[in-house]
């Protein structure tokens, strides 16, 4: 690894904590870093549109996968869903330069794959390896990045199917790939995703997380995830969680993926669950 890589948990709009890490000597004596971010970018802390324009602000040092609140975010502006009570996405929504930063927002990709570390918001399907992963994310990225992005985004919402077959065409195709990036936590042993539990490995005697899903194809592959905030800080050898509850008065963690040397900022603007 030739450069020093940071890899963020979950934002959600926590800009001062955000601000804190920047500000930390191993990132702000080191111009030449690059930040990580594991998707939640926005919504749900108190600053998104200050996180956003910070991301942007920080140009090619900053590579960043969409997680399930940054998809939503452009579910509303695409006029296909409604703002929730909880979200804090109405200033984004309503910026004079708006559009650029949706447009901004949809070219950024599900996946990214780069000094043998996959970095993902949620999880991937046991059967998929590096190439497919990466492969499906495209698809998703073409979707987002079309002229037709809003009717494709109209696709993306719902539970079903929850097992990937590479069969699957449209959008049941287009569902079970964004569901698995950016909305998966446990799984049945046979694979099957399920959405109704975000609670702790354990707790469901009959779920297990997706990493742990029997001849998962990526077992030997190290990947970065978030999204799972009951799950908290993992660390394993092929396993980087980092999802630490920042929006939820936890904190934000980032690490250092040469030497996984960590930096944990605790999160003093933050909402309740």
């Amino acid at each position: 690894m030739n450069r020093n890589v940071w890899a963020v948990g979950d934002l959600q709009g926590c800009c001062n904590a955000l601000d804190e890490l920047l500000d930390q000597p191993e990132i702000k004596n080191d111009p030449t870093c690059q930040l990580w971010f594991a998707g939640d970018l926005i919504n749900r802390g108190p600053h998104s549109l200050r996180t956003l324009r910070r991301i942007i602000e920080l140009g090619n040092r900053a590579v960043c996968v969409l997680g399930n609140h940054d998809l939503h975010t452009l579910a509303v502006a695409a006029g296909i869903r409604r703002e929730n009570k909880s979200d804090t996405i109405d200033e984004i929504l309503h910026a004079k330069d708006s559009g650029d930063l949706i447009n901004w927002l949809r070219h950024q990709p599900l996946a990214h794959y780069e000094y043998k570390h996959l970095m993902v918001h949620a999880g991937v399907m046991a059967k998929w390896d590096i190439p497919t992963t990466l492969r499906l994310a495209d698809e998703v990225s073409d979707a987002l990045t079309s002229v037709h992005w809003k009717k494709n985004l109209q696709k993306m919402y719902g539970n079903e199917p929850t097992q990937w077959k590479e069969s699957l065409e449209g959008a049941k195709r287009l569902r079970v790939i964004i569901n698995a990036f950016t909305r998966i936590r446990l799984c049945t042993p046979k694979g099957h995703m399920d959405f109704a539990s975000k609670e702790a490995p354990g707790i469901n005697k009959d779920l297990i997380p997706w990493f742990e899903v029997p001849k998962r194809k990526t077992i030997d592959d190290t990947i970065i995830f978030g999204h799972w905030s009951t799950l908290g800080l993992l660390l394993r050898e092929h396993l980087i969680a980092l999802d630490t509850g920042c929006a939820w008065g936890g904190k934000l963690t980032a690490i250092r993926l040469s030497d996984r040397k960590l930096i944990q900022i605790p999160c003093k603007n933050h909402c309740h669950p």
